[in-house]
């Protein structure tokens, strides 16, 4: 089973299993609940799998995975945000800077900015 169809089946375990442990209001709305955590967690999948193939690209040691996708989060929960443009760029050159100060590569993050997320580096 994919990461993304063993996430859905835990949610559908935890929120589907037992009906009347909901409120009316809560049991109207939990298709769509559902509905929109199957497009996010499809969305932080496809990020993922696109920040470990920029990092196969550029060499970096499988071990320092979760702190570069980490990094990735960041970016995109401020993309999901609607942030965007210079916005987009300044916040992401701060994660950089914050995420360099912890060890990791510049120009890999960099990478990982440009190519995942399409954004360039913000004007001076």
């Amino acid at each position: 089973m994919s990461d993304l169809a063993t996430r859905v089946a835990r949610w559908d375990e935890q929120f589907y299993a037992d009906p009347s442990q909901h409120s009316p209001k809560v049991a109207l709305k939990l298709t769509a609940m559902r509905e929109r955590f199957v497009v996010q967690t499809g969305l932080l999948e496809a990020m993922t799998l696109a920040v470990k193939q920029t990092l196969d690209s550029e060499g970096v040691s499988v071990i320092q995975y979760p702190f570069y996708i980490a990094f990735g989060s960041e970016l995109h929960r401020l993309k999901g945000q609607n942030v965007s443009g210079e916005g987009l760029a300044t916040e992401a050159a701060t994660l950089i800077g914050k995420w360099v100060a912890r060890g990791l590569s510049q120009s890999v993050l960099e990478a990982v900015r440009t190519q995942v997320f399409d954004t360039a580096a913000p004007t001076p």
